[in-house]
């Protein structure tokens, strides 16, 4: 595995494989099963897989956890060399933001909702990285986690209106075996809490047997979740959405609808976000 950490290194060292198939696999780092999925969904199609780690600051806010957001990069190079990533992208703040940004990436309407009006700003940020990261490397494939199935939204509406010439591959989510959703972030849990955060999982699946035995008011659905998580006393909602997905938009009856369950609680300090996404 090649270490790069400069913009024209990776560009030189790219050059001589552009008749291949590119895959790229963009990560914050902290790996974990759900990352090195991705690795093993970008082998089946790629000749070569770029990895980048990077913790982007322009998509946290003010008081989020940029400076505390676990890095272990030891240990991320080790893992992904074991898995096969051909080239590992690490660059600087410094390298990826040379000077103060004055050009960054807007997505409107599918950001207005979840995550985007929780962390206003963020996906403006996750949008103008991934720009950056696609006209660095300039890849066939990029493959991200269904986990931030906002993101993966957000990112193919991106790569659609600005005919940028990438196929995205959203890849399934990697669950612990008690059903939590891996994130880098879990580290961050008391034993306490990462005992309650399975309430997710377990709340996301009642609302599943409810839709298979034909429960569509996207209002019950939603109260059922909500009332699930609010029998765990650390828990702090901030959202349960029931919407049309890729879409995002809101929707009352869900009958012959592709849809999406997304919700994201507190538990502590630590934020989770999880989903399902359900073709009905």
């Amino acid at each position: 595995m090649i270490k790069i950490g400069t913009i024209q290194e990776l560009r030189e060292q790219l050059r001589p494989y552009r008749h291949q198939k590119i895959g790229l696999v963009p990560t914050m780092g902290y790996l974990h099963e759900g990352h090195l999925s991705l690795v093993k969904k970008a082998r089946e199609t790629c000749d070569i897989i770029v990895m980048s780690i990077f913790v982007n600051p322009l998509q946290f806010g003010p008081g989020e956890d940029f400076e505390r957001y676990p890095r272990d990069i030891a240990r991320d190079e080790q893992l992904a060399e074991k898995e096969g990533v051909d080239i590992l992208f690490t660059p600087s703040v410094e390298e990826m933001y040379p000077s103060p940004v004055k050009t960054t990436v807007h997505v409107k309407g599918i950001t207005d909702t979840l995550c985007g009006a929780s962390r206003p700003g963020h996906f403006d940020g996750v949008a103008t990285v991934v720009s950056k990261l696609f006209h660095i490397v300039q890849p066939d494939y990029a493959f991200f986690g269904q986990k931030d199935a906002q993101q993966v939204a957000v990112i193919e509406q991106m790569v659609q209106d600005l005919n940028m010439p990438v196929d995205i591959i959203p890849c399934p989510i990697v669950r612990e075996a008690d059903g939590l959703a891996m994130s880098s972030r879990n580290v961050y849990l008391s034993p306490e809490e990462r005992e309650q955060a399975t309430v997710l999982y377990q709340s996301m699946q009642e609302a599943k047997r409810k839709i298979e035995q034909g429960e569509s008011d996207a209002f019950r659905i939603r109260s059922l979740i909500m009332q699930k998580i609010r029998e765990k006393k650390l828990a702090e909602i901030d959202y349960v959405e029931v919407l049309t997905y890729p879409g995002l938009e809101p929707i009352a009856d869900i009958g012959g609808k592709r849809i999406i369950i997304a919700l994201a609680v507190k538990f502590g300090q630590t934020r989770l976000i999880d989903n399902m996404i359900f073709n009905l």
